[in-house]
């Protein structure tokens, strides 16, 4: 979801894993994310959206290159769900972008459309360790390395399709830049979160009745109603900052 030379969100670099170079490497399972820490957006696939509508505001990035986002926190620099070593707090949905971390599939050149499964070489969870699930049966990918790749693989056709959805919402103009307003009793001035797109409400009412048709029966419909019934949550994360940290500054979601 970035494109070179930027790196994606959480990593620090990619390097292709390899029989030659990783043979006697292994996996081993982390209790904590240190890498969560502070990271208060993170993208999500539409498929997601009934399940992390429960636990986060869901919102698009601005910009043509539009993203869902869930919000983990409201302000830049906080996630309400992670304590500070990284653990989370509590039984939330955790979004594919993170359980795939510290791997992905990238084009190890411009000029091929062929991925290759990489990983951060910066990650505690791969090396020569003593224990963990290998990752190599010799010179062939391990059963642990064949759910990996197959996991990546689940989520970059999943990003394709959030990719379509977005089009779509773009091509429709239901898309517009949101506001959230926020006012507390005995507070000198509402806070206000802007620096995102949300759907129109309007606009999407307003639909013909052949385009709501086709958005219904491709599951589109609900996706978006999962979406704006998540934005409710925005109180909730303010709510938790503020039990947290005291009560936040009012600040942008910052764009991606």
């Amino acid at each position: 979801m970035a494109s070179a030379p930027q790196l994606p969100l959480f990593y620090n670099g990619l390097e292709p894993l390899s029989s030659n170079t990783h043979a006697d490497w292994r996996i081993r399972p982390q209790e904590t994310a240190p890498f969560l820490i502070g990271q208060h957006a993170i993208p999500l696939t539409v498929e997601e959206f009934p399940l992390a509508q429960r636990n986060f505001p869901i919102v698009f990035s601005v910009g043509e290159d539009a993203i869902p986002l869930g919000l983990m926190g409201l302000n830049e620099g906080v996630n309400v769900f992670v304590d500070s070593t990284g653990a989370v707090t509590e039984n939330i949905y955790v979004p594919a972008y993170i359980r795939r971390y510290p791997f992905m599939l990238a084009r190890l050149r411009p000029d091929t459309e062929e991925l290759s499964l990489c990983f951060d070489p910066a990650s505690p969870a791969l090396g020569a360790f003593e224990d963990g699930d290998k990752l190599f049966d010799g010179d062939q990918p391990s059963e642990a390395t064949k759910q990996i790749l197959g996991f990546n693989e689940t989520f970059e056709q999943a990003g394709q399709r959030t990719q379509a959805f977005v089009r779509e919402l773009r091509e429709l103009e239901l898309l517009m830049d949101g506001e959230v307003t926020i006012e507390l009793t005995g507070a000198p001035q509402p806070f206000v979160y802007r620096g995102f797109q949300m759907v129109n409400e309007e606009k999407l009412a307003n639909l013909r009745g052949d385009q709501l048709r086709k958005m219904s029966q491709s599951g589109m419909l609900p996706l978006i109603y999962a979406h704006l019934f998540s934005l409710s949550l925005m109180r909730d994360i303010f709510a938790r900052q503020a039990q947290q940290n005291g009560t936040p500054q009012p600040a942008p979601v910052p764009t991606f």
